[in-house]
């Protein structure tokens, strides 16, 4: 741990989100874990809280998107599609909304949809 006295500076976010996944991936007791960074447990706690409380808010990692226009419908395919917004999830879950949608019911889809 530090000597008494020495001041430490404060880490960003992305500091300590990365710590926490360090420690998380790094399958050693906090204790252990704590020596080898001279890091207290004390902070190491503190640390994993914030981290979840920001997961649990709603502002977890940022997820890769495919953003594609239909600028002119070009085939019988593509026709009526504009003003549509479709989503697909990693697991194959697919939601398609179009212009005029409701947002209310679509917010109850998706809260369901996140419990399955």
């Amino acid at each position: 741990m530090s000597e008494p006295g020495v001041v430490r500076r404060r880490r960003s976010r992305v500091e300590v989100e990365k710590l926490v996944a360090e420690y998380q991936a790094s399958g050693l007791t906090r204790d252990a874990f704590c020596q080898q960074r001279d890091l207290s447990v004390a902070a190491l706690d503190k640390y994993r809280r914030r981290v979840q409380k920001r997961a649990g808010s709603g502002a977890g990692p940022m997820l890769p998107v495919e953003v594609v226009s239909f600028a002119v419908p070009d085939s019988n395919r593509d026709a009526g599609r504009a003003g549509v917004l479709v989503v697909e999830s990693r697991s194959g879950r697919r939601v398609e909304v179009h212009r005029g949608f409701d947002a209310l019911t679509l917010e109850r889809l998706l809260t369901v949809l996140d419990r399955v």
